[in-house]
């Protein structure tokens, strides 16, 4: 099997395109119906983003070991620990503080920070010296978290990059070390685990087991073990928390399957039928949510990755229908780059005041939003402009021939 499987990177750049799209609306109170996640229960197109990713996880982790071989355990912590503090970082990014600076000072002095982390936990140095100073940054970056000073004893600990790590971690592990039939039965057992921890076990302080925003078991356990270091929307409970860290795995290790048996398309569309099946019948009891990560959503989005991987295996890998994917590719081979820097790139400009708006909100109302009557077209077209300001990077980055691996 080639290590570069063409379809998967279109796969992983549309994934991405779509991930831009959505975290990045013109205006938050008017997002466009299709990116829009799901109240509660329920799935909608953005909400197979995530899980789209830590499928693609799994299926990297083949593409990269195509021989079976294990992945040696030091490349696994440093991986897992650069990935990790990324999206920590994040959530860092905006409680820097240097005395009474603020405005334009204080910007330059997080982007100098965000400089040293981007060549510390992006750059291409010795293996060695990679997981000496991923580890390093470790200890800093959780001990000012639970240091108790006042700017970082709320900052949030879970988060969408630190469970892709968790993911990869453990997928990766096992791989080489687990054979998959096991894996297969190691998935199921986690599946239905976790239905049974939340449909059956009572939610301390609360009464029986529930699946309702904020009262269930796994928003019990995020308040009990990370209480201050959660979603800032909530307080009390975190969508990439801890119990619901535990079917996420079984989504990497169906990616890890799917990896192995990428030149078996029909198995791949047979795979991903009969998981979707899975999945709606199992919604009747066990609702999809994507912020519990319920097992029924766990099998849908699935079914959907295995069913998209297999439609573009068939049409790029195999009939070479390749005319309009050279964009989206640029997107394939750069996620962590595009997912980090998009995150930063709106907190740093947002810094810089026009009147009382940050300049992002400024510009986006000048030049798009008093333009544009319905204000979802508006917002949807902010999206689609940022989207297009990330395809010009990529390209000026693809020029220079530099790329961004972790």
């Amino acid at each position: 099997m080639q290590n570069r499987v063409i379809s998967l990177d279109v796969f992983r750049g549309l994934t991405v395109m779509l991930m831009t799209l959505v975290n990045n609306p013109g205006d938050w109170g008017h997002i466009y119906a299709p990116f829009e996640h799901a109240k509660w229960h329920g799935c909608t197109l953005t909400d197979l983003v995530f899980p789209f990713f830590l499928f693609i996880v799994g299926v990297s982790i083949v593409l990269a070991k195509p021989d079976g071989e294990p992945v040696p355990v030091s490349k696994l912590i440093t991986r897992t620990l650069r990935i990790f503090l990324l999206g920590f970082f994040l959530s860092f990014f905006s409680r820097i503080h240097v005395g009474d600076l603020d405005g334009i000072p204080l910007l330059l002095i997080r982007l100098v920070f965000t400089a040293l982390i981007t060549i510390a936990l992006l750059g291409k140095y010795a293996a060695k010296n990679q997981l000496i100073v991923s580890i390093v940054l470790a200890v800093m970056m959780f001990g000012l978290a639970f240091s108790g000073l006042e700017d970082f004893k709320s900052v949030r600990i879970p988060g969408v990059l630190p469970r892709i790590a968790v993911v990869y971690a453990i997928v990766g592990f096992a791989y080489g070390r687990v054979n998959l039939p096991s894996l297969a039965v190691i998935s199921a057992v986690l599946l239905v685990g976790y239905w049974a921890i939340m449909t059956l076990i009572p939610v301390p302080g609360v009464g029986p087991a529930n699946l309702n925003e904020g009262t269930n078991l796994a928003a019990f356990v995020d308040n009990l073990v990370l209480p201050g270091h959660l979603w800032a929307v909530s307080k009390t409970w975190d969508p990439e928390g801890i119990l619901s860290t535990i079917p996420s795995i079984a989504t990497g290790i169906i990616g890890l399957i799917a990896g192995t048996q990428l030149r078996k398309t029909h198995l791949l569309a047979l795979g991903g039928l009969i998981l979707l099946v899975i999945g709606f019948s199992w919604d009747l009891t066990f609702p999809m949510n994507k912020a519990l990560w319920t097992s029924s959503f766990v099998c849908v989005t699935a079914g959907w990755a295995l069913l998209s991987l297999s439609v573009l295996r068939y049409l790029v890998d195999e009939k070479n229908q390749t005319t309009f994917i050279a964009p989206i590719l640029l997107f394939g081979m750069h996620p962590m780059l595009v997912f980090f820097f998009s995150g930063i790139i709106p907190r740093a400009l947002n810094m810089i005041k026009i009147g009382d708006q940050g300049i992002v909100g400024w510009m986006y109302h000048r030049a798009i939003a008093g333009h544009v009557s319905n204000p979802y077209v508006a917002s949807l077209m902010g999206a689609v402009v940022y989207l297009v300001i990330w395809y010009a990077i990529l390209r000026v980055l693809t020029y220079v021939k530099w790329t961004v691996k972790v």
